[in-house]
């Protein structure tokens, strides 16, 4: 992981250029501080770590005890562990916006390997800083309780939807779940035919062939080697026809 660039987020002054970064952030209405006006940000005394993590590489271990939560910038995080017959599973995503790392909140070990899949962009919060914050935030402590409960439906979405039923419908539903963390040019991550295996439950073969057929059907088009955009609606409709 690349070293940390820290941002002061304490306002010295009307024009500190790190106040402005925080007020200007993509995700920060959707993430965290979301829940603090300025004068929210103001109170922060402390640093919040800007960290960039390239595709592959880790940014927390299962087994690991944390002192710091992350918000998502930019990018796509999986979460994976090899079960007890040695088999590797990939649990679920996190995008722009999203929250992880929140056992470190209550001193628990990491119970998932955080992995970049793409380009990430993170900010690293102190769990201390948010203790202390959220006792003196009531908006603040209400936002970390629900995204905690995001991140438990998450957990239950990805078992039903996306890791039972038919082959070809689980496929389209991680299609789509991906296609919310689609970048400016509406371009999504691909996942290799190999993570697609473990996130779905499927032979590399069957994954293969299905994403094949999705391009042949126009479901996909592809700019790049692991990128591609994905025609939504037609996407949808297919879907609605696999639940009926």
């Amino acid at each position: 992981m690349s070293q940390p660039h820290v941002i002061p987020l304490y306002r010295q002054d009307d024009s500190h250029p790190q106040a402005r970064v925080c007020a200007a952030c993509e995700v920060r209405r959707s993430a965290l501080f979301g829940a603090l006006d300025e004068a929210g940000l103001d109170r922060i005394h402390s640093h919040i770590a800007s960290l960039t993590v390239p595709p592959g590489e880790t940014i927390y271990q299962r087994g690991e005890m944390g002192a710091a939560v992350y918000t998502v910038r930019s990018g796509v995080v999986r979460f994976e562990r090899v079960t007890e017959h040695g088999d590797r599973r990939i649990v679920r995503l996190a995008g722009p916006g999203d929250l992880i790392g929140q056992e470190s909140m209550v001193r628990r070990v990491h119970g998932d390997d955080a992995v970049a899949c793409t380009d990430v962009e993170l900010c690293r919060i102190p769990c201390h800083l948010l203790t202390d914050m959220s006792a003196r935030e009531p908006a603040l402590l209400h936002e970390l309780m629900s995204r905690w409960q995001n991140a438990l439906d998450a957990a239950e979405t990805w078992v039903t939807d996306l890791t039972t039923g038919p082959a070809r419908r689980r496929v389209l539903r991680l299609l789509l779940k991906l296609s919310d963390y689609a970048n400016t040019q509406g371009e999504i991550w691909l996942p290799s035919r190999d993570e697609m295996g473990a996130m779905l439950d499927m032979s590399v073969e069957t994954a293969s062939r299905l994403i094949s057929a999705l391009r042949r059907d126009g479901v996909l088009q592809t700019p790049g080697l692991r990128t591609v955009r994905v025609e939504r609606e037609v996407l949808l409709g297919i879907l609605a026809v696999e639940d009926n």
